[in-house]
């Protein structure tokens, strides 16, 4: 029997939602639930995201010496991130490598989605350098920071319909900072923020593969993270 495209597009999705659905009924500690969702997104990015590209639960520091709150997911960059630090186990990121940042639990509700709002915030608010570019010819300007892109990521929705006017309301809420670009909810569909501000709710039947392949058409569009400034982080060792 031949195997369809649709058919492999269906096939990522069900093993994404089957993997979120077992996480939850295996795990009754909601703390161990939740890292073994964390994982599942975790994997699905780390498998099919292009390889210039990692996904990792971390923390996020800039040159000032702030860091962000722990995030779930953060997609950030390995080709030319030239650090990356890991201490007891955790994942310290620098701010310039960050692509995306997204909260990611079983189940979305109001306090999830202010939740999510809060913790994408504290990574946006960090600082970010930008250097000049040498080439052979000269020295290109310094790169305009990408913007960074923030979301969720849950396997179902507490709310009826489950991607209607309430988990709206909730997401318009988060302004500036606070804003949501896109996210997943496994068992029902996706969402993306438009440039209009609008939301966009996709209900189908392949929401994990349609939400990946959506991240995916916005990091291609966002381009490549800036040059980070390796003094400003080197001054920390003197202090």
């Amino acid at each position: 029997m031949a195997v369809t495209l649709s058919q492999l597009l269906a096939n990522l999705h069900e093993d994404i939602q089957q993997r979120l659905s077992i996480a939850r009924k295996s795990f009754p500690h909601p703390g161990t639930t939740g890292d073994a969702s964390e994982n599942v997104w975790i994997s699905l990015l780390e498998t099919y995201l292009p390889k210039r590209y990692q996904a990792a639960k971390a923390h996020v520091v800039d040159s000032a010496g702030a860091f962000s709150d722990q995030i779930d997911v953060v997609v950030f960059d390995r080709q030319y991130s030239p650090f990356i630090f890991t201490y007891e186990k955790q994942t310290i990121i620098p701010a310039e490598s960050v692509y995306a940042v997204f909260e990611a639990k079983q189940t979305v509700n109001a306090a999830l989605v202010g939740y999510a709002q809060d913790k994408v915030a504290s990574v946006r608010r960090l600082h970010r350098t930008s250097l000049p570019i040498p080439h052979a010819g000269g020295v290109y300007p310094a790169k305009p920071l990408t913007p960074i892109f923030g979301g969720l990521l849950t396997f179902e929705s507490e709310w009826s319909p489950p991607l209607g006017s309430s988990f709206e309301k909730a997401l318009m809420a988060g302004t500036g900072d606070r804003q949501l670009d896109l996210g997943c909810v496994a068992s029902h569909g996706h969402f993306c923020r438009e440039q209009s501000g609008d939301y966009t709710f996709v209900n189908e039947n392949k929401p994990a593969t349609a939400f990946l392949f959506k991240l995916i058409s916005k990091l291609q569009f966002s381009g490549t993270v800036p040059m980070i400034d390796i003094d400003a982080y080197a001054r920390w060792l003197a202090k």
